[in-house]
């Protein structure tokens, strides 16, 4: 069982530059996440706030 060809692949390592890069591009996407939803939230709630509730009749 130890010819498995998924385990005898060596994977590069990480280096710590690489490892920084990384961590600042989460933190970046992260930001990035947030901000997208507080002006989706900000848009929904002016969509929804000046209209004053349901319009239906």
């Amino acid at each position: 069982m130890s010819d498995n060809p998924q385990q005898n692949k060596n994977r590069p390592a990480v280096t710590p530059a690489r490892a920084e890069q990384q961590d600042e591009r989460k933190k970046r996407l992260a930001a990035a996440l947030r901000e997208n939803l507080r002006k989706r939230k900000s848009q929904k709630r002016s969509q929804t706030g000046s209209g004053g509730g349901n319009t239906e009749d």
